[in-house]
């Protein structure tokens, strides 16, 4: 079985980190491409693609400068500990042991609009360039166009490293788009969480990313092996509920966040 989870906006560089066996990102060739075509841009011109502030614009235009291999402990570190945001408050990679980062190497992937797919302890120097970003290069108008086939053909290959056929989706729209569903091949999990408000079950955005980064930590907490596995899943008050549920789109709710 596969994990696969959105990235974050927001990144920490600054926490300690424990002594960690880490890795390179697999499509670091495809990223320099990127980012020589996004040095190109001005601070103004990433503002405007972006449609983030002034003050956000000069620093990214700052980290594409400052991008270069090789990727080291001192210029770049592991990915899940790089993300912050809802699914990373969730996931509370900080916690984990170093065991907790063996099983999440080989079941725990990130999808990215600059590194393409990320393992949890491959290094990753900071960036900003979210999936859905319009910003049209040599391979096409945009970044779905950009990595084409190339992380379908990656997760096949993980897939049949693990002897598995289960690909478990807890990324957002934007990131799966990446994935061509009619080229994996395997069975793909949606879990779905929503929260009782009004009387009605409901998805409240900032629970439900929170919730994709709880089921990711309790998948390495209970060394899943199996999807089936995962409708046991119960941080946080929430519970599988089969009448909500169809096929493999699982839907998890709760009544009263915890």
């Amino acid at each position: 079985m596969l994990i696969v989870i959105s990235p974050a906006k927001t990144l920490d560089y600054e926490s300690d980190i424990p002594d960690l066996e880490t890795t390179q990102p697999d499509f670091l060739d495809d990223s320099a491409e990127l980012i020589e075509e996004l040095r190109a841009l001005s601070p103004q011109d990433i503002s405007s693609l972006m449609k983030i502030s002034d003050k956000l614009g000069v620093l990214n235009y700052d980290r594409f400068q400052d991008w270069k291999r090789p990727f080291t402990g001192k210029n770049a570190r592991p990915a899940l500990l790089a993300f912050k945001g809802d699914v990373y408050t969730g996931l509370a990679a900080e916690t984990m042991g170093k065991r907790d980062f063996a099983y999440a190497q080989k079941h725990l992937r990130m999808l990215s609009g600059l590194y393409g797919l990320l393992r949890p302890l491959d290094l990753m120097q900071p960036y900003r360039l979210e999936m859905g970003t319009k910003f049209a290069n040599a391979r096409g108008k945009n970044l779905y166009e950009f990595w084409g086939e190339t992380l379908t053909e990656a997760l096949n290959a993980q897939l049949k490293s693990l002897k598995s056929r289960e690909l478990v989706n807890l990324a957002s729209n934007e990131y799966f788009k990446a994935v061509k569903p009619k080229s994996l091949e395997a069975d793909i999990i949606t879990p779905h969480f929503r929260d009782l408000k009004n009387g009605q079950y409901k998805m409240i955005s900032f629970f439900a990313k929170k919730a994709r980064g709880m089921m990711s930590r309790w998948a390495i907490d209970n060394r899943v092996k199996k999807a089936e596995e995962l409708k046991g899943f119960d941080s946080g008050g929430y519970a599988f509920n089969a009448s909500l549920s169809e096929g493999n789109d699982w839907v998890f709710t709760r009544d009263e966040a915890q």
